[in-house]
């Protein structure tokens, strides 16, 4: 059975003294990096470890601890290392017998609940004394690749259990083999916790693209950062984009960024419009996609983005909203309530099948139907040229008197007034409509709108029974480190009425 450990035994082969990992000026080398998960997975091997529990911040010791994993033929377990004890508690429960690398100031609290673990210092430190050029062969224990537990947004977090064939898949699908020139260089700004994260640490090392960490967001930080390392490749969620297009008195510049990558969440209209018009030598992607898909599975590349914003026709334009087209190895299914598939423009569930997608969770095992299609639990359609709009979560729709309404739709609407910067839109119980829709917003900085103007805002753009009942006003919405928004919260937070965001 092949694992990941294929792809960077290639790369080291073919790119043995490039840079990998960290700055242009003494990073990682690809053979140093090969050398290090050799010494990692004979360590796995004689702490006995079923599983790696990784709980800190990205970096070098990220990759070395996934590739470490993945020779050992154990799974890499990247956790959230803000989760409460309890909370930690209870998903380290589900990996007996895991040893545990964390940050030194976690090092006690994770002892402290009952998981063998050594700082990420240690870690490294160990890696490098135990390096070796002789791979040690052993059967592996396991063919899951790496566990990743949901965000729990709307429910507790399940484990996804993404194996190494739904990793090798997406890669090789996705990537030409040494692709990258010797100057390229990545930045990530997401968590270790997080599949882009997993994504792009895989696929860039495919690629042979050096790759730079931001452990701390701000856009004041990732432009220094991105010029200073001549970054050529990004990856941001659109809470970042936005915050690097507003930023006050920073300099935008950023003259070797040639790719954008964005995703996780829905891109504001205005947020993408104004990053396209400041940075029009770059090349913006949208990918859209799951944990449970390894990552993308529908593009919207650089052209659709330079179509879209150059053109008067309503329909194209429309396309700067979508999440662009199906990738060719991903089949896709917009399927009604009974399970039959929809033609163009239906709207419905989102199916897909194909052999990066998972579908597969710790305790329960697959969740794919016969047919091998997986349940993204999205809501949304393909337009008749092939384009994928997500309307939200299933879970997320409002019946009001009987009408199924997407909150997609009244968020994009509150988006459109100038002075909304952010916003969600909820169902509230209601004991004569079923659910009364509410919102919340966040303004831009000197901003004066009012409730009942952005009511009438949406009033005028969509029929009265889709204008919200109530709309508060927020400092900010409750959102994940990747910008996903924690609807729970908001609605709770709506339900307590509070005024602002604590």
């Amino acid at each position: 059975m092949m694992n990941l450990s294929l792809l960077l035994d290639m790369t080291r082969d073919g790119f043995a003294d490039r840079v990998l990992l960290g700055s242009h000026t003494g990073g990682i080398t690809a053979d140093d990096l090969h050398r290090r998960t050799v010494g990692g997975a004979r360590e796995l091997r004689r702490t006995g470890a079923t599983a790696l529990i990784y709980l800190g911040v990205n970096g070098p010791a990220f990759p070395v601890s996934m590739f470490a994993a993945a020779r050992a033929g154990i799974p890499l377990v990247p956790l959230n290392y803000r989760l409460g004890d309890e909370q930690l508690r209870a998903l380290v429960a589900h990996h007996p017998g895991a040893l545990a690398v964390t940050d030194a100031g976690q090092l006690d609290r994770v002892r402290g609940i009952g998981v063998r673990a050594m700082t990420l210092e240690e870690w490294l430190a160990v890696t490098a004394e135990l390096a070796a050029d002789e791979i040690d062969e052993p059967e592996l224990q396991s063919d899951a690749a790496v566990i990743i537990y949901t965000s729990g947004t709307t429910s507790a977090p399940k484990g996804v259990v993404i194996r190494h064939s739904n990793l090798l898949s997406y890669v090789f699908g996705s990537v030409e083999f040494g692709s990258a020139a010797e100057d390229e260089a990545a930045l990530i700004s997401v968590p270790p916790y997080h599949i882009a994260a997993v994504a792009n640490a895989v696929t860039n090392l495919y690629a042979a693209r050096r790759t730079v960490v931001l452990e701390q967001f701000t856009a004041a930080e990732w432009l220094n950062v991105a010029r200073g390392e001549r970054i050529t490749h990004a990856l941001v969620v659109p809470t970042m984009l936005a915050r690097i297009m507003t930023a006050d008195g920073v300099d935008l510049r950023v003259p070797s960024l040639r790719t954008l990558a964005y995703g996780g969440a829905a891109m504001p209209l205005p947020v993408i419009e104004r990053a396209l018009r400041s940075w029009s030598h770059v090349d913006f992607v949208n990918a859209y996609g799951l944990t449970e898909t390894s990552s993308t599975i529908a593009v919207l590349g650089p052209e659709d983005h330079r179509t879209a914003i150059g053109s008067t026709d309503p329909s194209i334009r429309a396309r700067l909203s979508s999440a662009g087209q199906v990738v060719p190895s991903i089949e896709l299914q917009i399927r009604d309530e009974d399970g039959a598939v929809l033609p163009a423009g239906g709207q419905g569930r989102i199916w897909v099948r194909g052999e990066q997608v998972s579908g597969e969770y710790t305790g329960s095992g697959s969740v794919l139907d016969a047919d091998g299609f997986f349940d993204t639990r999205d809501v949304g359609h393909l337009d008749a040229d092939g384009y994928l709009f997500i309307r939200g979560r299933a879970d997320d729709t409002i019946i009001r008197g009987g009408e199924n309404i997407a909150p997609a739709e009244i968020e994009d609407s509150l988006l459109g007034h100038p002075d909304v910067v952010d916003a969600v839109v909820v169902g509230i119980p209601d004991e004569e409509w079923g659910q009364r829709i509410e919102a919340a917003v966040v303004l831009r900085v000197g901003a004066t709108a009012s409730s009942d103007s952005l009511r009438e805002h949406v009033r005028s753009r969509l029929r009265g029974s889709k204008t919200p009942d109530r709309i508060l006003i927020w400092d900010e919405l409750p959102r994940t480190e990747t910008g996903k928004l924690v609807r729970r919260e908001a609605v709770a937070r709506i339900t307590r009425n509070e005024p602002a965001s604590v």
